[in-house]
């Protein structure tokens, strides 16, 4: 008989933490989206046929703010749907490394396109072409058209659990993470070279005394995700930062500080 969704079945569960954690910040749902919006600049466009049948095509896009800039030719398809139906959403896959595609992050960004006009239409152009440099070769084509999609609702995943939505106002007033696209370096760096200082940041400030070794797996603006090994079983906790950083160059103190809280 096939599970139900919410039956773990024989799978191992999850040790909760033995001490009490320090509230952590996370990233929101809309820094999140923002995060893998900028990390690429290539996506899944849905649009609607005349029929109104869904329509799914690989594009291009450039950032305006947070709004997905797209140059699209109204000789393919999808060119053609948004000209007779705005309405559109984008889905993007960050470019990370996993066994699991599934625990990849991932974004959609859903809402209508607009052609935009006179100072968006110079600054819509800049944006895709810094992020899609060859589009210089067929972006004043007549047959192209720029257009801006105007983001109503962002619905991230990120990964197995890890989801939520942001609205317009959210997404538009949140900002892209500046760590964890750059934190791979740093994250291999710490894994290889700092495991007992990582152990102890688990162990005093991630509730989990029993730890036997832990793992940096993410970093953002606010903290550190780890992963734990217990006799209990695999864990995972999380530990901040005394306050957000800005810049990756500001990870290593930021991590020192952690190691130097945690020893003490």
């Amino acid at each position: 008989m096939a599970l139900d969704h919410g039956d773990p079945g024989d799978a191992p569960s999850t040790p909760p933490p033995l001490t009490e954690l320090e509230p952590v910040r996370r990233p929101s749902a809309a820094e999140e989206s923002r995060t893998v919006a900028a990390s690429t600049n290539i996506a899944t466009l849905a649009s609607l046929t005349a029929d109104g049948d869904p329509w799914a095509s690989y594009i291009t896009y450039g950032l305006l703010g947070g709004s997905p800039v797209l140059c699209v030719s109204r000789m393919a398809e999808h060119g053609r749907n948004l000209l007779q139906d705005s309405r559109a959403s984008v889905s993007i896959v960050a470019p990370e490394s996993a066994s699991d595609p599934l625990a990849v992050s991932r974004v959609t960004l859903a809402g209508s396109v607009e052609s935009p006009i006179g100072e968006e239409l110079a600054a819509a152009r800049a944006a895709h072409l810094e992020a899609v440099p060859a589009a210089k070769y067929y972006i004043d084509y007549s047959d192209f058209s720029l257009w801006v999609l105007r983001v109503k609702r962002a619905r991230w995943v990120g990964g197995y659990g890890r989801m939520d939505s942001a609205s317009a106002h959210d997404y538009a007033a949140a900002s892209a993470d500046p760590i964890s696209p750059n934190a791979a370096g740093a994250l291999a760096h710490l894994n290889a070279d700092h495991a007992s200082a990582l152990l102890d940041m688990a162990q005093t400030l991630g509730g989990y005394p029993d730890a036997t070794v832990a793992t940096c797996t993410s970093a953002d603006r606010y903290g550190l995700d780890l992963s734990v090994t217990t006799p209990r079983g695999n864990a995972a906790t999380r530990v901040g930062y005394p306050s957000p950083i800005d810049d990756i160059a500001e990870l290593r103190s930021a991590t020192v500080e952690l190691a130097r809280r945690a020893r003490t």
